[in-house]
């Protein structure tokens, strides 16, 4: 048996991107979006409100970053969530978290986030969907697994509950993709 709950935005699991900008003057932001995933091969979409600073910037400087929130720092990606950089102007640095200008794109990657997508901005529709093309992930060594790419579990990345409003860790694997399938060929 199955409980409806009518039309609701639950969708399991939302990741909790920290998507950082800089303004016209240089300055870093920061912004929590779990609106947001992959568009397409290399690209990546964002939902944003027009009158978000995050959205003026990417406008701005055709630039952005997305970093994974981890467990370690969910306090920090929380707030970057709930205060406004239109309100707030140091809410990076209140926030604890240190920038360093990307290589490749012009946008700050935040030091203490273990995983950082580094974004040229492809297009913004005009209902505020941002979409833009990955030109590097970066991601910190201690969160490399001996294979040498990301651990999932080393990463701890946490994702939004919806439904709870509340972050949860992702983690554990529970099977092989594109393989355990092959069992009922």
């Amino acid at each position: 048996m199955r409980k409806n709950f009518g039309a609701k935005t639950w969708v399991y699991p939302m990741p909790v991107f920290i998507i950082g900008t800089y303004d016209e003057d240089g300055k870093a932001n920061a912004m929590n979006a779990a609106w947001a995933g992959v568009y397409d091969t290399n690209q990546v979409m964002l939902c944003l409100a027009g009158e978000r600073k995050t959205l003026k910037n990417i406008r701005v400087k055709e630039a952005f970053t997305i970093s994974f929130a981890d467990v370690k720092n969910v306090v920090a990606a929380d707030y970057v969530g709930i205060v406004s950089g239109n309100d707030e102007p140091d809410k990076v640095e209140k926030a604890g978290f240190h920038t360093t200008k990307s290589t490749y794109v012009d946008a700050p990657v935040i030091d203490e986030l273990p995983m950082c997508l580094e974004c040229k901005l492809i297009k913004v529709n005009e209902d505020g969907i941002v979409i833009g093309e990955i030109v590097n992930v970066s991601a910190k060594e201690a969160v490399l697994g001996e294979d040498g790419l990301v651990d999932p579990e080393k990463l701890q990345a946490i994702a939004y509950d919806g439904v709870h409003h509340s972050y949860l860790k992702v983690s554990g694997k529970v099977g092989n993709a594109f393989s355990d399938g092959k069992q009922l060929k």
